[in-house]
């Protein structure tokens, strides 16, 4: 089976990068797969016409990319991963389906959202966010409610880097949490709800038989 992945910022790719093989296995045993990152999540287009391809924004060009994902026979599964951010998942949700279904790629996109970011996800496992950073402020750590919209970044920022104002950019530190905490992360540990629905998504995905037409990627 071959999976496209598509996530909405390259601190996204490097995290899911070092998750995938622990997922699914290295990539071409016997499962190959693709990350994909954009500059940003955009919104979806009112006309479900992608726009300026060159902008690289990930809903702006979904329409688009999905469309041509559906007639390419060599790809089995695509796997959108995007932050919630603050909104109705549910109705989100619903938004994005109906997107892959105009574009007749229902029968092979699974939707996953992080609550409220993919950093949730370093919140998750605690084990690899305090081995990957031993001086993490504790007390903030225990104050985060697992999944919840608080501004998660920020709070992550503020346990991981405390009092470094004017310090790196928010995706200068994203990629550094990537890359420091997901080479350590388990994903069988994690107890992050969304990360949880995108692990065991990814799995049966690759367990279920090849996908025919008309049938959706595991929910």
């Amino acid at each position: 089976m071959h999976i496209e992945v598509l996530t909405e910022d390259s601190s996204g790719k490097v995290l899911l990068e070092h998750l995938l093989p622990k997922l699914i296995g290295r990539n071409g045993e016997p499962h190959s797969w693709r990350v994909t990152a954009y500059r940003g999540i955009g919104r979806i287009p009112p006309s479900m016409k992608s726009g300026d391809p060159a902008k690289r924004i990930l809903l702006d060009q979904l329409p688009r990319v999905l469309g041509g994902y559906a007639k390419t026979p060599d790809i089995d599964a695509v796997v959108v991963v995007l932050d919630a951010d603050d909104r109705d998942c549910a109705a989100f949700l619903a938004e994005l389906r109906y997107l892959a279904a105009s574009r007749g790629a229902e029968g092979k996109t699974m939707f996953r959202l992080a609550i409220e970011e993919t950093d949730a996800w370093y919140f998750g496992d605690p084990n690899a966010l305090q081995t990957a950073y031993p001086k993490a402020r504790k007390a903030v750590l225990k104050r985060y409610r697992q999944d919840a919209v608080c501004g998660t970044w920020e709070m992550l920022a503020g346990a991981l880097h405390p009092g470094k104002p004017g310090g790196p950019l928010p995706g200068d530190l994203k990629h550094e949490w990537a890359n420091r905490i997901g080479p350590l992360m388990n994903p069988d540990a994690n107890r992050s709800p969304s990360f949880i629905k995108l692990r065991d998504g990814l799995r049966r995905l690759v367990a279920a038989p090849a996908i025919q037409p008309g049938q959706t990627p595991s929910g």
